[in-house]
């Protein structure tokens, strides 16, 4: 029996009102703090029990890096459950598209000078350093993929904090194919206006911007297929091909319940950040 589109998109809302649920029962975090100069740039510090140090994820929201969609809030369940399983986690906000100076480079100026803040927070903080990973969802996954890739841009973009891991949790690792997509998940072209630009008329942007462009990364990677499976698996064979470690779990057709706690897929996913992200093996 064919399923209806909009009994699918349906259920889409189901799982994404479930999410947004269970971020809004999470625990308020051990800090909220800046890392810029005002509340666009800040971000939520969870700390386990115990005396540390801890390692460290910086969780990053999705959202189709678009005003609207989602903050820092959505990723406040997964940041609790990570802080739960002995990982401390600086859940960081950043401009989105609609927001004063969006877009390249500022979105990403934001999301490299969210990580590098962790060298202030662990000044005051039980947080190790050596050991951090960069988590993100949907249009954060790939944020996360690109803080992972900094190292590979250049001196302008020289990482102060450098993760020995990153996990892309069902996003996009290359943006000029999800062109057309884009419109598609978000209601609306957003890649264009977060270029400020066609690949065609600004290449080098869109090749420094995509981390699937810097392989390889020379880190581990773990890979979470969900909705956006055709974007994810190809990413994964290029990064394998390339001679980074890279790890898959199959998180089904959802694209928000694979980061919503409690769920089955949900608890998959935080199992699989705990137990590789700062795997030896």
């Amino acid at each position: 029996m064919m399923i209806s589109q909009a009994v699918m998109v349906q259920a889409q809302d189901d799982t994404q009102a479930a999410y947004k649920l269970a971020a809004s029962k999470a625990k308020a975090p051990t800090s909220t703090l800046r890392y810029g100069s005002d509340d666009l740039r800040s971000g939520q510090l969870r700390l386990p029990e115990g005396k540390g140090p801890f390692p460290v994820a910086v969780v990053i929201h999705g959202g189709c890096w678009t005003k609207g969609f989602d903050t820092l809030a959505g990723m406040a369940a997964v940041s609790e459950a990570l802080t739960k399983r002995g990982i401390a986690t600086w859940n960081i906000e950043y401009r989105q598209l609609g927001d004063a100076g969006a877009g390249w480079p500022g979105t990403f100026e934001d999301v490299g000078a969210g990580i590098d803040h962790l060298v202030d927070l662990a000044k005051t903080h039980p947080l190790d350093l050596k050991k951090v990973t960069i988590v993100g969802h949907s249009a954060g996954a790939h944020l996360a993929l690109w803080g992972a890739s900094r190292a590979k841009l250049g001196p302008a973009f020289a990482p102060k904090v450098k993760p020995v891991s990153a996990v892309q949790i069902d996003g996009p690792a290359a943006l000029a194919p999800f062109i057309g997509v884009d419109a598609q998940a978000c209601g609306k072209p957003v890649i264009t206006a977060l270029m400020g630009g066609a690949p065609e008329a600004r290449a080098a942007e869109y090749k420094l911007a995509s981390p699937a462009s810097q392989l390889p990364l020379g880190i581990r990677q773990l890979l979470v297929q969900g909705a956006f499976t055709p974007f994810v698996a190809p990413y994964a064979e290029q990064a394998k091909a390339a001679g980074d470690h890279v790890e898959v779990l199959q998180g089904g057709n959802d694209h928000f319940d694979i980061v919503t706690p409690g769920t089955e897929m949900g608890d998959k996913v935080i199992d699989f950040i705990v137990t590789r992200a700062f795997s030896k093996d």
